[in-house]
């Protein structure tokens, strides 16, 4: 059992990075309910699964938030839950009659999460957003691409899962420590803007020593350093390069089969345009495959970059079982592994009639009359 083992939690349905924290969770061991809305009468869809990998582990329940006796259901479930966690735009949940001012007087010990882009404060807080808005304002996504080029955004791993769910799980699992102390719940306000510029403090503390230029692709880390980038190789595949100390790069130039009397000054950034130039014309001259049966099992910090399935395939992901199949889907498996505890295999996603039959046995209620399923707009209530 994981070491979340008897953490009750209860989730408002919600897009991206709040499942991805109710999948950590679950993931970790606790029991994930997870409150769906129901689909409009005569739909026909009663069996859904909104996503089949954020949404594994956990259990649902179909409740409509403005009717009283669904709502008797949502407040015998947060009576005993240890931590709710929602998505909805600020304000959303109070109206709702099930903000942190009541939920928190009728079980002091809970402890409240809340996901949102912008924060529950500001004057973006209201307003809509996505992953690349979020990342824009922190100066993340600035550092993204080359200087040549308008900035790319990284998918929205770093600002929704990053920046957003991951640090919500941190943050949950730090209140729970408090919890079981003091018996004293809280809130946890995780906005992704915050998560987001947290993930950054390294970046800062360079910018802050003057190591760090706001020129995007001229630094150590953007693209800038010839040693640590990525290059096309004979066959159109590529070849990533992270070679930054001393011993790493001398592997490197010895994988290449250059000498480094030969080469500029990796020290001088003046010479690191003519540096890339020699790296690029020498790894053209092979196949990312080739370069690979070098650089393997070296320090050289070379390793080719993978595609999806390639991902799924390859030898250190395989042997360490990065991939796992859950109910006949390949997805990742959970994350970071516990020494101390054996975490119970996912589960499937679930694939109910929204009913929530077993939940609301739990709960000692009756099983509600017949009706549609989960609602597929995972947009909540706004």
């Amino acid at each position: 059992m994981g070491p979340l083992h008897g953490i009750n939690v209860v989730e408002f349905a919600g897009l991206g990075p709040g499942p991805f924290c109710g999948m950590m969770l679950a993931d970790a061991g606790a029991d994930v309910v997870r409150i769906e809305r129901p689909r409009p009468p005569g739909d026909g869809m009663s069996r859904l699964v909104l996503n089949p990998v954020l949404d594994r582990g956990k259990r649902s329940i179909a409740l409509d938030l403005r009717d009283d006796a669904d709502r008797e259901v949502v407040s015998r479930l947060l009576e005993r839950a240890d931590v709710l966690t929602e998505g909805f735009r600020p304000g959303v949940m109070e109206r709702l009659g099930f903000g942190p001012e009541p939920v928190l007087a009728a079980n002091p010990r809970l402890v409240y999460g809340r996901m949102t882009g912008w924060g529950q404060t500001g004057p973006y807080a209201h307003t809509a957003g996505h992953d690349i808005d979020y990342i824009a304002t922190t100066g993340a996504l600035h550092a993204f691409g080359r200087p040549d080029e308008v900035p790319s955004p990284p998918l929205n791993l770093l600002g929704d899962f990053g920046g957003g769910g991951m640090l919500l799980a941190f943050g949950l699992a730090a209140a729970l420590l408090h919890a079981a102390r003091t018996g004293i719940g809280q809130v946890v306000d995780a906005g992704i803007v915050d998560g987001t510029t947290l993930l950054t403090a390294m970046i800062h503390g360079l910018r802050a020593e003057g190591a760090w230029q706001d020129e995007r692709g001229v630094n150590l880390l953007d693209s800038g350093a010839p040693f640590y980038d990525v290059y096309r190789c004979a066959d159109g595949g590529f070849l990533a390069v992270g070679a930054l100390e001393e011993p790493f790069y001398a592997a490197l130039v010895t994988g290449l089969g250059l000498t480094a009397d030969e080469l500029p000054d990796r020290a001088d950034p003046a010479q690191w345009p003519a540096l890339r130039a020699l790296i690029a014309a020498t790894v053209a001259e092979r196949t990312r495959d080739q370069w690979w049966a070098v650089f393997a099992g070296t320090d050289a910090c070379v390793a080719p970059v993978l595609d999806w399935q390639e991902a799924i395939s390859d030898a250190h992901n395989v042997e360490r079982a990065v991939f796992t199949d859950v109910g006949g889907r390949l997805q990742p498996s959970p994350a970071p592994r516990f020494g101390a505890t054996v975490a119970d295999r996912p589960r499937p996603a679930p694939q109910l009639d929204g009913s929530g039959a077993e939940i609301r046995a739990e709960l000692g209620l009756p099983a509600p009359p017949t009706r549609g399923g989960f609602d597929g707009n995972r947009q909540g209530v706004s």
